[in-house]
């Protein structure tokens, strides 16, 4: 059988259908958020996350308690899905991906205040170009990635709130313009091979605007606060939700895992839908199982589930209906776990176990070039990581996805010589 076959005959949700299976675990953290606190936490909570600086780390968990950092994550899905709704959208990979990125970084940088003037920006520039909104709506959620920049601004320069407040956002409705124009441009940059492309866009605009703003005597202290007292639950909770994604795929996939090991052949090199070429069923199951995979190199490697790490493992599973699977996202992973045991770096601390996690948006490469090619990527991605980070000052969330283009840009070329010189 086919994967046009398979895709026929799977079971059929419609649109409605498949959001309702994507609200699944932001409504369950909805839910845990008011057993886990009380009504009055859970406003302090979000106040304290919304105030606070962004920058790269900051551990929402830490900052605002898991109630808080629950009622934040589900809140940013639920308007998402609305809108998406709203717009009619038909659900592919590139708004899972979407979806589940909003929904991991928001234990991390985003939150219910600092995301929209980017879509503001958005609305202004489709009324600029006289186009559709729903034509940049995935754009617009990935831009978000540059989220710490309105707060950091509003809050963090210490100006008095009525001027910071009012320029935080227009900085983000500035960035919330330019940045589809931008990123169209950038996918040249790495031929497809990162698939975190606004990140690496991100990167470059918020190096600019950070440039900037030191020029003028205003810098953003990166720093790294992290939790370490929900580290059970989480890993629990993690566990369950991928479980229960697996199960919907086996169901939808009419009771079978059949197909899966074709999923696997493909490269993962933008675009690479697996809504569309293999159907609901097996992106479901792949999400799953990415998932999983994820939790488990955390777990291996004795880390501790954080807000950063749950970011970094939902951002895999959304991006796992696009492109991401276990055969060329793992040797990502090993070639940044060999690269923290040959250098300075804590093999189980957060940043490096983060870099392994966020990494896998070089999976294209393994996935093109083979396996040993995505441990050297991966080897190379963290040295490029740890140290990237100070041209942006922390306020690209997506910090893997400006290093994966740069890494994905000096490498692919050459991969490519070698391979035609064969």
């Amino acid at each position: 059988m086919n994967n046009l076959d398979r895709k026929d005959n799977e079971i059929k949700l419609g649109r409605i259908g498949d959001l309702l299976i994507l609200i699944i675990i932001p409504s369950i953290l909805f839910i845990l958020a008011f057993f886990l606190d009380t009504p009055k936490n859970l406003l302090f909570g979000l106040y304290r996350i919304i105030v606070s600086p962004d920058v790269l780390l900051v551990d929402y968990l830490r900052i605002g308690g898991i109630g808080a950092s629950f009622l934040n994550s589900s809140l940013l899905v639920f308007i998402n899905i609305y809108i998406i709704n709203k717009l009619k959208l038909k659900i592919n990979g590139a708004l899972i991906a979407a979806i589940y990125t909003i929904m991991g970084f928001a234990f991390l940088g985003k939150n219910i205040f600092n995301v929209w003037p980017m879509y503001i920006g958005g609305y202004l520039y489709v009324k600029y170009q006289n186009i559709e909104f729903k034509n940049i709506l995935v754009i617009i959620m990935f831009s978000t990635s540059l989220a710490p920049l309105v707060s950091d601004i509003a809050f963090g320069l210490g100006f008095q709130l009525w001027i910071s407040i009012p320029l935080g956002i227009i900085f983000g409705i500035f960035c919330g313009f330019i940045i589809t124009p931008l990123s169209s441009h950038m996918t040249r940059v790495h031929d497809g091979y990162n698939l975190y492309n606004i990140g690496f866009t991100a990167g470059l605009l918020g190096s600019l605007i950070t440039s900037l703003l030191r020029s003028f005597g205003f810098n953003f202290e990166q720093q790294e606060i992290l939790s370490t007292e929900y580290d059970l639950l989480l890993r629990i909770l993690l566990i369950i939700f991928f479980s229960i994604f697996i199960l919907i795929g086996f169901i939808i996939n009419r009771n079978s895992f059949k197909g899966y090991l074709d999923l696997l052949k493909y490269s993962g090199r933008l675009v690479t839908d697996f809504t569309h070429i293999e159907g609901y069923g097996l992106t479901f199951i792949n999400m799953g199982i990415m998932g999983l995979v994820a939790t488990f190199y955390v777990i291996i490697l004795h880390g501790n589930f954080n807000g950063p790490i749950i970011g970094g493992i939902f951002t895999i599973f959304g991006f796992s209906a696009f492109g991401k699977h276990p055969k060329n996202s793992i040797p990502i992973m090993i070639g940044v776990t060999i690269a923290s045991l040959m250098n300075i770096w804590d093999i189980n601390s957060t940043t490096v176990l983060i870099a392994g996690l966020f990494g896998s948006t070089l999976a294209p490469i393994a996935g093109k070039f083979g396996i040993l090619a995505g441990i050297v990527a991966g080897f190379l991605h963290l040295a490029l990581v740890k140290n990237i980070g100070f041209l942006h000052g922390g306020v690209n969330l997506y910090n893997n996805g400006f290093s994966g283009g740069i890494i994905a840009a000096i490498l692919v070329p050459l991969m490519e010589a070698f391979k035609k010189g064969d």
